[in-house]
């Protein structure tokens, strides 16, 4: 396994372009199993998550090229019914498998899906909506079993104890625009990446209204067809990158951004006094060095609000921030695995229920760390940016499942940081 170093203090600066998002392709590579004709997907980031459903699209039969690093082709004319155990553990987001399946094929089996260890993420919602719309759902020795064969449209009512489900939401609109008459579906999540996938599937000849609401009314059709489609670009990707430049006191500029993805960022970074120029029509945001910030409360929350995806990356740079900031968690209450190692830096953090109460101090100390899940490690590289000293970040094949070659872009931005093999670590560093 590999090891990043980070020489830490260094001012950042220039230009950085974002990859497309992980959490639009993985549901539109899936969705790709909806018809038989040729699917084109452009703009996919090249992520191990990304790698992963390809290898399972393979498995269950379909036709899957890498035209180049960020186009792929896929063509699934024939295809099984059956997810494994094998592929699907890997990663969470494979259980967005289970509405083409049931769509198309009338029928599904799935392993139970892995993925990062942030709290219980149960798949409820996704397998009630089935059985709303005629399926029969049994779960057995790890597998979801289903059989859609009386599959038809019908209300759903996607709301749980945290909001609306993304990939449940995802789930159902796929089985939905296939299934015989009208599927009224109620606090569906309205995420960018539900409204790219829906406009993917209109592409495709599906029939949707409300896009982007909470509110969708699905006609089910006999049939969809191929189309080619642009992955839109990593709204998480662009806000980690953003406040890598506020946590360095830097001016960067971020391109291939869509502003309104990241509004509740943007709001949050002005309350705090972090200066940025947008420029919507060019997609590009520029940070701005901001050595006043102030300390702010944060609440995650479903789409609009502010995204449980860059908590960490907040948390991370309110340890710098002077005062106390609130960072309440709503959607995973036990996301703050990173709390631990940024402790370990000097932050000054403490934990009150779902909520990390911040004491912003002038410094952090470079140290050994361990990520324990995607969006912890972003946060634990952007406390080592700011540190002063080395830091070296164990584990981070989890950064590797969401960011595309982040090292990479921090260097061209000025950052001291590369990636080593495990080989490298000093000895006293080793597990």
């Amino acid at each position: 396994m590999d090891v990043i170093r980070i020489q830490g203090g260094q001012p950042l600066s220039g230009t950085v372009r974002v990859s497309g998002a992980k959490n639009a392709a993985l549901p539109i590579l899936a969705a790709t199993l909806l018809t038989d004709e040729a699917c084109t997907i452009e703009n996919v980031p090249d992520l191990s998550d990304v790698r992963f459903m390809a290898e399972i699209l393979r498995y269950m039969g379909a036709s899957v090229e890498q035209l180049d690093a960020h186009t792929w082709r896929i063509e699934a004319k024939s295809i099984d019914s059956t997810a494994p155990y094998e592929l699907v553990r890997k990663m969470r987001a494979s259980i967005c498998l289970l509405g083409p399946l049931v769509g198309r094929l009338r029928e599904a089996h799935i392993s139970l899906p892995g993925g990062c260890v942030i709290g219980p993420r149960p798949i409820d919602l996704h397998l009630k909506g089935v059985e709303q719309l005629g399926a029969k759902v049994e779960v057995s020795k790890g597998y979801v079993h289903v059989d859609a064969s009386g599959l038809k449209g019908n209300y759903l009512y996607l709301g749980g104890r945290q909001g609306s489900t993304v990939t449940g939401t995802a789930n159902m609109i796929m089985a939905a625009v296939l299934a015989p008459g009208i599927t009224r579906i109620e606090s569906a999540a309205c995420e960018p990446e539900i409204v790219d996938l829906c406009h993917m599937l209109e592409r495709m000849g599906a029939r949707i209204k409300g896009i982007g609401s909470h509110y969708l009314k699905i006609e089910g059709v006999d049939r969809l067809h191929g189309c080619k489609h642009s992955v839109p670009p990593d709204r998480i990707e662009a806000g980690t990158l953003m406040l890598a430049a506020v946590i360095t006191d830097s001016e960067v500029t971020v391109e291939g951004v869509v502003p309104g993805h990241i509004r509740a960022l943007l709001a949050k970074m002005e309350e705090a006094r972090m200066p940025c120029t947008i420029e919507p029509d060019q997609r590009r945001i520029t940070v701005h060095p901001a050595p006043d910030r102030k300390p702010v409360e944060v609440i995650t929350l479903p789409h609009p609000g502010f995204p449980t995806d860059l908590q960490a990356q907040m948390l991370a740079v309110m340890t710098l921030t002077p005062g106390l900031s609130i960072l309440t968690e709503r959607i995973y209450p036990n996301r703050f695995m990173h709390v631990p190692e940024l402790l370990r830096m000097g932050a000054q953090i403490a934990m009150e229920g779902p909520s990390a109460v911040v004491n912003g101090t002038n410094r952090l100390s470079g140290a050994p760390v361990m990520a324990s899940d995607l969006r912890a490690s972003a946060a634990l590289v952007l406390a080592g940016l700011a540190a002063e000293g080395e830091t070296w970040i164990q584990r981070i094949y989890h950064l590797d499942r969401g960011y595309e070659k982040l090292e990479e872009k921090l260097q061209s931005l000025g950052a001291q940081i590369e990636r080593l093999p495990d080989s490298a670590l000093p000895s006293d560093l080793l597990e």
